[in-house]
């Protein structure tokens, strides 16, 4: 199955929001350019990775579940979704770390935790048969685009923001679940 530029588009927009949220807080704390090109460069090439590996998953488990794989994906989207809106409103500790978190180990951890989601839409595309590459190249452009966005807007904004953008950002893979689930 073919994704089309514009699920593609939207489905990138959905699993970049974790990772403009989380950019939105980074740069409300302050952080310099090359803190946010680093920020952008780290968050673009996870999101770029993450479905690969979930593709990977995906394929080998292709022949086992192929009679219910749009569930499989309905079920994958909304979880990932529902996990993005419940984490939004999860309370947050208010003290803020005072090293930069755009260095060394917090860099890779934060690119790990903001493309998760990505791993499993990546299991998704797997297990449909989506061409691999030009989907993963549009999210990694779009994640660190957004992440980019995030860094400088959050400079200038409260980090409140994030918050509502994690909440759109599971609704719209709730959407694509329930589109994927009656296209199929």
């Amino acid at each position: 199955m073919k994704m089309g530029i514009w699920e593609t588009l939207a489905l990138a927009v959905a699993l970049g929001m974790d990772a403009f949220s989380v950019a939105l807080g980074i740069g409300s704390s302050g952080t310099s350019l090359r803190g946010s090109i680093r920020l952008s460069f780290h968050f673009g090439l996870f999101q770029f990775t993450m479905p690969i590996i979930g593709w990977l998953l995906g394929r080998n488990l292709v022949g086992v579940i192929q009679r219910y794989d749009h569930w499989v994906v309905f079920l994958l989207l909304e979880g990932i979704g529902a996990k993005m809106i419940y984490e939004a409103f999860k309370t947050e500790d208010e003290e803020k770390p005072a090293r930069d978190r755009t260095r060394g180990w917090t860099l890779i951890l934060l690119s790990i935790a903001t493309s998760v989601d990505a791993l499993g839409a990546g299991v998704g595309m797997g297990i449909l048969g989506t061409n691999l590459l030009v989907p993963c190249a549009i999210i990694g452009l779009v994640a660190a685009t957004m992440s980019m966005a995030g860094v400088r807007i959050g400079y200038h904004l409260s980090s409140l923001f994030g918050r509502r953008m994690e909440v759109l950002g599971g609704m719209v893979l709730i959407g694509l679940g329930f589109k994927m689930l009656f296209t199929v």
